[in-house]
């Protein structure tokens, strides 16, 4: 053969095996989902002389959020991956990117998929990084309800972040009420919304109980001075276990403290918690859930709704039935209460997101599937 020919035909079969290369790899990586896990991008958007519905006005209000995953467009060029995640009261973005939520939810080849989904967390006004009482306003801080929180968050997603309709809502505790807000204040914005250990009624009984003697504790206070003071308010260090208690389950507390001695090192360490814990910040949140009642409304969801509490969550007890009342009300919804374990924590289970992350699991594949909205 020709030595020209020769090379020739070298070159041809060394282009055809590069081509396959690439071809396999581009099929391949489209088939097994990445192993890298992105990073977690943050960022701050700023809102000038901004109003709440109370009619007070901040200055300058921050609100920090966080994205992890890249956006995926649709035909229209629109983004159609989006999945907001919300917190808990007392929380902010950081405690859903903990590593348990990652592992349970976040990671390749779990329902959350960071690199499948382009997931959007949102630190609420009064909480994490985003403007709160304790920035320097103390108790001059103006008066924020959820109302104001789903308000905020809707302004992130849409008019910062671009995303005119989200895939998903996963929202925890007050994130999971903000979640039942969503879908009833813009019901064409999601594809479906999964409230956790949350109910679609007013705070009430025991909720609205232990709230009272926590915030009246502290204003009650001489100490607290007005959201002045200079150290934490000994109201808000001793009615901090009550917040503890309740939040808990039954069983874990009663194996955890069996006896006298166990009580004491509990009492020891709950002040060292609650110093972690601004007591203004705590006021404001636990308060701004007066506004909160989606059940007159619920029949006007048109979004897909899967709601998931907890037998031993004493926060939203189970025996009140009110999932089993009010979800039959949502054209759309479903719901599971999930058995309490010797490994659950109550209303902490939302915390071990291993222990209930094969419901999130169902209701995305429920989102993906396109058929029938039975329950």
């Amino acid at each position: 053969m020709d030595k020209s020919k020769h090379n020739g035909l070298e070159a041809l079969l060394m282009f055809l095996a590069q081509l396959y290369c690439l071809i396999f790899s581009i099929l391949f990586s489209a088939i097994i989902p990445s192993q890298q896990v992105p990073a977690p991008v943050q960022a701050d958007a700023w809102f000038d002389n901004y109003k709440f519905r109370s009619g007070e006005t901040l200055d300058r209000l921050r609100i920090h959020y966080v994205t992890m995953g890249t956006p995926r467009r649709d035909t229209y060029g629109e983004i159609d991956n989006a999945v907001l995640v919300l917190h808990w009261t007392g929380a902010s973005s950081q405690n859903l990117l903990a590593p348990e939520f990652r592992k349970a939810l976040f990671n390749p080849g779990k329902p959350l998929d960071a690199g499948r989904y382009y997931l959007i967390f949102i630190d609420n006004v009064g909480h994490g990084q985003s403007s709160k009482p304790s920035d320097g306003l103390r108790a001059g801080f103006p008066n924020y309800g959820y109302k104001d929180i789903v308000d905020l968050q809707h302004n992130i997603v849409v008019d910062i972040l671009g995303v005119k309709r989200l895939h998903a809502i996963l929202g925890l505790s007050m994130g999971g009420m903000n979640a039942w807000q969503w879908a009833e204040a813009y019901p064409k914005a999601m594809d479906g919304v999964m409230p956790v250990v949350s109910f679609p009624t007013k705070v009430s009984g025991r909720n609205l109980l232990w709230r009272h003697i926590i915030t009246d504790a502290i204003r009650n206070d001489p100490s607290w001075d007005n959201g002045n003071y200079t150290k934490p308010p000994l109201g808000w260090i001793q009615s901090y276990p009550v917040l503890q208690m309740m939040i808990d389950s039954v069983i874990h507390l009663q194996e955890t403290i069996p006896d006298n001695a166990a009580v004491k090192q509990f009492m020891k360490e709950s002040p060292k918690q609650a110093e972690q814990i601004d007591a203004n910040d705590i006021l404001y949140s636990l308060q701004s859930s007066a506004d909160y009642d989606p059940e007159p409304f619920l029949s006007s969801i048109q979004t897909k709704l899967f709601a998931l509490n907890f037998t031993d969550d004493e926060f939203n007890p189970e025996q009140l039935r009110v999932l089993e009342r009010l979800v039959p009300k949502v054209k759309n919804g479903r719901y599971v209460v999930q058995p309490g374990t010797l490994k659950s924590r109550g209303h902490l289970t939302m915390t071990q997101p291993e222990l209930w992350a094969r419901h999130v699991a169902a209701f995305m594949e429920w989102l993906e599937s396109g058929k029938g909205t039975d329950r």
